[in-house]
């Protein structure tokens, strides 16, 4: 076994230091595998960086009530009297100023994106202090919250960074409805940071909307609350609603993009299979280039193991050194970059683009998945390379 290791060794050397005869075959294979493992890692950056802002809205403390049947907010509608039934609904937490819930209007309004200058929906909330006190993490960046009852408004960092027209102090036009930004806020990077917070009783009356909304949060003791809740809404006919906690909610509509990481998968796979055939030239080039070297070394005794094993550390050094370089890029340009796609109400939801460890480990499996592939092959011819050769060479 040493000495299949030691034979090995001197094999891998003697490859390695063969490569500049080979150098642009070579490193037409580490480019190759380098654009297959970045563009996986760009597709993959995209749905987790939208999951990741989804997600990280939701509270297990927070009990989300929506009409049966509604698959997000905009479809989802209360009336003023089932409001008042939801916060009889026990297990939600009171304070001196009566039950911590919060009643809230999604209405959708035109926003310009700043990279392509075209229209797109966002969403404009209407909610009182309490549905602000609600949502962890949030901080006023800038300016002051709007004033209950009045046309103002506040803006979430995310809707600053993607779309023109709502800088803190400006005036917004939506329809015949003039606002004013008096504040910009942050809720951590999370999605509520691609909306625009207003009173919701201004909104109701902008809109049309009467006493009514379309969905209420309410605070609750613990996860467990949700049991009593729902049991609450079937033993009472007038409320035509689902209750869940808002983290299940959001982890819902966060896989809303799971599709954009298959098709990364794909279309990486469909590339492995261009980047796999130039591989495996790569690599039967190689071995041809050192067939009378193979031959020498089978001649003084090197086994057919130690040229199998040879090749195929060739090919995998260049398939991991492609990885490595797609892995630097990806991480150069997608990492943090912002961007935004339309969500389950369809609204525009901004978010970052966001590699982790686990998203790199995938992109270098798919490499070396390419650098087996195409070492397997050629490192069987190498191993099955003639002793004759070494003495037809040498005549």
């Amino acid at each position: 076994m040493s000495n299949i290791m030691s034979q090995s060794t001197a094999v891998i050397v003697m490859n390695i230091r063969s490569l500049p005869r080979r150098l642009w075959m070579s490193l037409a294979m580490v480019f190759a595998s380098a654009v297959v493992v970045a563009i996986l890692l760009a597709f993959l950056a995209m749905a987790k960086g939208f999951e990741a802002t989804m997600q990280s809205a939701g509270s297990d403390d927070i009990a989300f009530f929506m009409r049966t049947g509604s698959a997000a907010e905009l479809n989802s509608s209360a009336s003023k009297e089932q409001v008042n039934l939801i916060e009889n609904a026990p297990g939600i937490i009171k304070d001196e100023q009566g039950q911590l819930v919060s009643p809230e209007l999604y209405v959708i309004v035109d926003g310009v994106k700043k990279s392509t200058q075209q229209e797109a929906n966002i969403p404009l909330r209407g909610l009182s202090q309490r549905g602000v006190d609600m949502r962890k993490g949030f901080t006023l960046m800038a300016g002051r919250m709007f004033t209950p009852g009045t046309d103002e408004l506040i803006v979430g960092a995310g809707i600053l960074r993607e779309f023109d027209g709502f800088d803190l102090g400006q005036e917004i036009h939506f329809g015949k409805y003039t606002w004013k930004v008096v504040g910009v806020f942050s809720t951590g990077g999370n999605v509520f940071e691609s909306e625009l917070w207003a009173d919701a009783k201004v909104i109701q009356n902008l809109y049309n909307r009467g006493s009514s909304y379309q969905t209420v949060r309410a605070r609750i003791g613990s996860p467990d609350d949700i049991a009593a809740i729902n049991d609450y809404l079937k033993s009472e006919p007038r409320l035509t609603h689902e209750v869940q906690t808002e983290s299940a909610y959001f982890a819902t509509q966060g896989k809303s993009l799971e599709y954009m990481a298959i098709f990364g998968w794909v279309i990486s796979s469909i590339m492995a299979l261009g980047a796999l055939a130039g591989a495996l030239n790569t690599m039967y080039t190689s071995v041809s280039d050192r067939a009378m070297e193979i031959a020498t070394l089978r001649a003084i005794g090197f086994s057919s193991m130690s040229a199998f094993i040879g090749t195929m550390v060739e090919a995998m050094t260049l398939a991991v050194l492609g990885s490595l370089v797609g892995a630097l890029v990806a991480f150069i340009f997608f990492d943090g970059l912002n961007a935004s796609t339309l969500g389950g109400s369809f609204t525009q939801v901004v978010f970052s683009f966001q590699l982790t460890s686990d998203l790199f480990v995938k992109g270098i499996t798919m490499a070396l998945v390419i650098g087996f592939i195409s070492g397997v092959f050629p490192a069987w011819r190498a191993a099955r390379v003639p002793v004759i050769v070494a003495f037809q060479s040498a005549r």
